[in-house]
């Protein structure tokens, strides 16, 4: 467990919280040692914390996930079910990627409607990566924060589509230019975790993103001879660990 260190305590947690890049409601301290200031040097001590980032239970995180959820749920239910009622049966699915596409683009539709953000549905196609396009008036609603409506909707659809494909189609779902400033934004994330990495000779623990997104941070770190990158926890939890080559 970490330890940090400093002329008083509140100087020790303070530098233990910003190594460890989070708020005092997301760690758990120990105070080991008070600091003493001593008379004409003698009797200094330093004080020494430990800091332990705080485990959430992965019931807590479930459940608070699973609320989230359920109201969405609530909300998109009756087009959902409208539209599954015409889906065609697993005998009669669609087998070319043209009409898999449309049923997505149908899907998607019913879905943002119920999240009262129709959004007009377009396709880009690179190889087996096709990027959804959903131009909307409400581009706020269907990105939510820090993008997560949009990811969350964007796993809704890899899922209907591996369910009808027999490709191996990668969906990117993106509304008006979210991905390019979210690619910017993960690059300068990288780039200031490396650094802190490199002054302190410790792992940096990301918080959680899409697989795509770790991706883009270790494509952007892969070229640092220094660093190394791997993923750990489980989706949708899964997070990225950016830390020193050990020689």
């Amino acid at each position: 467990m970490p330890i940090y260190e400093g002329t008083t305590v509140e100087e020790a947690i303070r530098r233990g919280l910003s190594d460890l890049g989070l708020s005092s409601d997301k760690v758990t301290m120990t105070t080991l040692e008070e600091g003493k200031k001593g008379f004409l040097g003698m009797g200094k001590k330093t004080a020494r914390v430990q800091i332990e980032p705080v485990t959430i239970p992965t019931e807590q995180i479930i459940l608070k996930e699973s609320l989230i959820e359920e109201e969405v749920s609530e909300r998109i239910q009756p087009e959902k079910d409208k539209f599954e009622a015409n889906e065609p049966k697993q005998e009669q699915q669609a087998t070319s990627d043209e009409e898999i596409l449309t049923q997505l683009a149908m899907y998607l539709t019913a879905i943002t409607k119920a999240l009262s953000a129709p959004a007009l549905v377009k396709f880009t196609r690179d190889e087996d990566q096709v990027v959804v396009h959903l131009q909307t008036e409400k581009q706020g609603m269907l990105i939510g924060k820090h993008g997560k409506i949009l990811n969350a909707l964007q796993y809704l659809a890899q899922v209907f589509v591996h369910r009808l494909s027999k490709n191996k189609l990668s969906i990117v779902l993106n509304v008006g230019d979210y991905r390019e400033k979210r690619q910017v934004i993960l690059e300068r994330l990288a780039q200031k975790t490396a650094d802190k990495v490199k002054q302190t000779g410790r792992p940096v623990f990301l918080e959680p993103m899409p697989a795509f997104e770790r991706k883009q941070i270790h494509a952007a770190l892969s070229k640092n001879p220094t660093i190394q990158t791997h993923s750990e926890g489980d989706e949708p939890y899964r997070y990225l660990v950016v830390e020193p080559v050990r020689k």
